[in-house]
């Protein structure tokens, strides 16, 4: 059994996450409509950012970045193709599937942004060093994996 305080501090960590998750809602959503796209876009050209290593990223590993349905990519992306924001083509390897990247235009974009974007980060990780972060990232990690476990056993008790 949980003693008080620790459900307290599970507790009081629940609604802290909610609360940034909320922010970083927000904050998303301006970034994109800098750029004149939904605030899923922009995540979708950040997945993008993060996961391509020069050959381009298939819809589905952008969809499991993010948490979202493989079919809402797709709609997404041919969106943000039709805006100049990114290119689609076939993998080499097999043509089932699309392959993602940023067009100039986009990089472009979004480096006009990064001095905002670095001011802003520099805001929300005031008074929090690297290795306070690097600590914490850890820790998120694990509480991640155990939360996907703990989502997956109550599934199970669901049905």
């Amino acid at each position: 059994m949980i003693d008080k305080k620790l459900d307290r501090a599970i507790r009081d960590f629940i609604w802290n996450v909610v609360e940034i998750h909320a922010q970083l809602d927000d904050i998303h959503t301006s970034w994109g409509g800098l750029l004149g796209i939904t605030q899923p876009q922009w995540l979708i050209l950040m997945a993008i950012t993060e996961l391509d290593e020069g050959r381009g990223v298939a819809g589905i590993d952008i969809a499991n970045k993010l948490r979202v349905h493989p079919a809402f990519v797709t709609n997404q992306t041919k969106i943000l193709e039709k805006g100049g924001f990114l290119s689609r083509r076939p993998a080499a390897d097999d043509a089932r599937f699309i392959m993602m990247s940023l067009t100039e235009k986009a990089t472009s974009d979004i480096e006009k942004l990064s001095k905002r974007k670095l001011a802003l980060n520099s805001t929300m990780f005031n008074e929090v060093d690297e290795k306070t972060l690097t600590e914490l990232n850890a820790a998120l990690a694990t509480i991640a994996r155990n939360a996907r476990l703990a989502a997956r056993l109550l599934a199970i008790d669901a049905s």
